[in-house]
């Protein structure tokens, strides 16, 4: 005689996987997320531009903490080439807490995540 209702396998269908386990496991993820989320926040990025005469600084959490531009490349006739060197170094840096984010978080396998 066949079952009635139910899913497969019972509990769900989980291949036998217990539904507690797999919140435990599920919430331990998570705690781990966010404390790998708050390491990353407090780490800075550093990034130069025209050999090292822009450098730029941002935190884990893509927020711009320092600009240094050293004087020789502030020439007022040609404002375009320093605006493009601040540009370049910033979204480098920017790119750098990308790439951190990525590797820190691509342990954790969920698909749709990242």
């Amino acid at each position: 005689m066949a079952k009635k209702g139910g899913f497969p396998g019972g509990m769900g269908g989980f291949g036998g996987m217990n539904i507690g386990n797999l919140m435990k496991e599920a919430k331990k993820m998570q705690a781990d997320m966010e404390k790998t989320q708050a390491e990353l926040a407090t780490k800075e990025f550093e990034a130069t531009a025209g050999g090292g005469a822009i450098t730029v600084k941002v935190s884990g959490e893509k927020a711009l903490k320092e600009i240094k531009i050293k004087k020789e490349v502030v020439d007022p006739d040609d404002v375009e080439m320093l605006e493009d060197l601040i540009l370049t170094c910033v979204n480098e840096a920017l790119r750098k807490v990308d790439s951190a984010q990525a590797e820190q978080f691509g342990k954790y396998n969920i698909p749709g995540l990242m």
